[in-house]
């Protein structure tokens, strides 16, 4: 199997299965979520700011509660995800709640051959790169898809965190991209999501590479942040040690979980 040509297919499968799985899961809590939740952190706000009146592209948005959060805050949005279950949810979800958001099924690297926008935010938070095989074609799109003084925020889990097993016990895994891992998954980080074993296809990317890619694009970087916990607990053996903040529990707060960046064009 190539995995630069297989990954889509690979990973829209997992997706589907696991977006079926994700609507109905404790972790997501849809009805809270109907009823007025914002399930955006305070790391990725801290760096958006103000979205009222402002329209914004959020990549690799799932079924779209982040993207409608904005939508609540007065933005108008567009998301886009590989998966086509994500996508159906997230356009009746909108639907649903009377916000302005819709949502597009693309391959990210692919979104030029189906929309032909700008705006004047590009978004994409925690788990969406490392399923991507080239961020130098996804670091033009930021790019296209941005507004001349146009900002781009990444909110996104530290490649360090992916070097270790399920368990975050041993290092199996290179920190700089060397080549795709391609593993049998049989759980989500939901915790109702097990069942028969799909494929995944993921790659690595350094910190380094990210900001290397970006500016290859001519990108301005304004803030780069890194934290020693997640906001979302979706790793194995971790300690909720504030609200909403987790950390691997043997690692206390030794490592980088998070990062996040704000970049201008």
């Amino acid at each position: 199997m190539n995995p630069n040509s297989a990954y889509k297919t690979v990973n829209r499968s997992l997706w589907n299965q696991w977006t079926k799985d994700h609507l109905t899961s404790k972790f997501y809590d849809m009805q809270a979520f109907r009823e007025g939740k914002d399930s955006l952190n305070s790391i990725e706000l801290g760096l958006l700011g103000d979205v009222s009146g402002k329209r914004i592209l959020h990549l690799q948005c799932h079924f779209g509660q982040d993207t409608l959060s904005l939508a609540r805050r007065g933005a108008s949005v567009v998301g886009v995800d590989l998966s086509d279950e994500a996508v159906n949810a997230a356009n009746k979800l909108a639907n649903e709640l009377k916000l302005d958001g819709r949502f597009i099924q693309s391959d990210v690297l692919e979104l030029d051959t189906v929309l032909d926008e700008q705006f004047d935010i590009v978004f994409t938070s925690y788990g969406t790169i490392g399923w991507l095989p080239d961020i130098q074609k996804w670091a033009r799109i930021v790019q296209q898809f941005l507004k001349t003084g146009g900002t781009f925020i990444m909110a996104e889990f530290h490649p360090v965190i992916w070097m270790f097993d399920d368990d975050v016990k041993n290092v199996v895994y290179n920190y700089f991209q060397d080549e795709a891992i391609i593993e049998d998954v049989s759980q989500s980080y939901a915790e109702n999501s097990n069942h028969e074993s799909l494929n995944c296809i993921t790659w690595n990317h350094a910190l380094s590479e990210v900001v290397t890619v970006l500016r290859n694009e001519n990108l301005q970087l304004d803030v780069l942040q890194e934290f020693d916990y997640s906001p979302y607990n979706c790793f194995r053996n971790t300690v909720e040690v504030e609200p909403n903040k987790f950390r691997i529990k043997h690692f206390k707060n030794h490592l980088p979980m998070v990062y996040a960046m704000k970049w201008k064009k």
